[in-house]
């Protein structure tokens, strides 16, 4: 298994859940050399019986060559490389063009060229309706992986993309600034209390991911049915587990930041299949003759509508809580708070 962008929060999911199954061999693939050493020592100290089967290659997905040297006899990819943090992608687009977009497309021709059996990337909701420069580059991202799954078998490659919200306590996230705001005795900053936001874990991030990996077909887009909440709930749960009254402070929007997030479109629902806790977006299989079209097209489309932040279940603060405190961060950090405290 090749994991790209294997040393983020996402990658060390994926190692925690598959380090001790039967796969041989675990490929974290990176451009930083101090993340993978930190890494290394990590699991050699947590996981000492099966810590050799993790391999470290030090590479950039915009670099085919460096891609390509990672690649033979894997089997599996999960593709998290990527530059995700919205006001930096909105400073420097044509970087998250790189990354997101032409080293997306490096990945997956590396990958078809070495016969990888399966392979599933990670997109974003800010990839629907993108209002930003890390959405577009994500959506575009998108647009390249159904294309190139159009252009090999899915018997010998399976290329299927999962897109999903934010994942609480991953790394650039809010809460942990929200919990050393705290720390240190200054007011939480919040852009906008009415801004709601999908919730997950980094657990069931990888629950979708593997969703895809074992039921997607080839060229789809899989979304998971996450909950949501405003950011006032956000931050009064935050505030409530570690130091309730904390101020909050509203200092508003950041560049290139919604009221709301979709994770399915109005246009996707029109072919969307609903799977129970799972959407499924199947690549669309015309061709490029659209001369037939003009005669025929779709009668009928689904009763489906725009799955989004605001329509989804949206959770209280008690519920909120009771999620965070699902994480071990999230109870590690609570538990360090209370022992200064007292």
């Amino acid at each position: 298994m090749l994991i790209t962008g294997g040393t983020g929060s996402f990658g060390n999911a994926v190692l925690n859940r598959f380090l001790r199954t039967d796969i041989g061999e675990i490929r974290i693939f990176s451009r930083d050399e101090k993340k993978q050493d930190d890494m290394r020592h990590e699991f050699q100290a947590k996981m000492p019986e099966v810590a050799e089967k993790i391999k470290f290659f030090i590479g950039d997905v915009r670099d085919l060559a460096s891609i390509k040297n990672a690649m033979h006899g894997v089997d599996y990819i999960f593709h998290a490389a990527a530059l995700k943090q919205v006001p930096s992608c909105e400073f420097f687009p044509i970087e998250a063009v790189k990354t997101n977009v032409l080293g997306t497309d490096n990945v997956l021709t590396a990958a078809i060229e070495a016969g990888v059996r399966n392979i599933v990337c990670l997109s974003t909701d800010k990839a629907a309706y993108p209002v930003n420069a890390m959405g577009t580059s994500k959506a575009m991202m998108e647009k390249v992986i159904v294309a190139k799954s159009r252009t090999v078998s899915p018997e010998k490659t399976k290329i299927c993309c999962t897109r999903y919200g934010n994942v609480m306590c991953s790394r650039g996230s809010v809460i942990p600034l929200w919990i050393e705001q705290i720390k240190a005795g200054n007011p939480i900053t919040v852009t906008d209390l009415e801004m709601t936001r999908f919730i997950m874990s980094l657990d069931e991030a990888v629950d979708l991911v593997l969703f895809a990996f074992e039921h997607g077909v080839s060229g789809d887009i899989l979304v998971q049915k996450a909950p949501a909440c405003t950011i006032e709930t956000l931050a009064r749960a935050v505030t409530g587990l570690f130091a309730p009254d904390h101020e909050i402070r509203v200092i508003g929007i950041r560049h290139g930041e919604k009221m709301y997030e979709t994770l399915l479109t109005n246009e996707e629902c029109a072919n969307a299949v609903d799977l129970g806790s799972f959407y499924r977006v199947p690549c669309d299989k015309r061709d490029l003759n659209y001369d037939k079209y003009f005669k025929e097209g779709n009668a009928q489309r689904n009763t489906l509508t725009e799955f989004n932040s605001s329509n989804t279940q949206l959770l209280d603060v008690e519920q909120v809580k009771a999620k965070l405190l699902s994480l071990q961060y999230i109870r590690d950090e609570l538990a360090a708070w209370k022992e200064k405290q007292a």
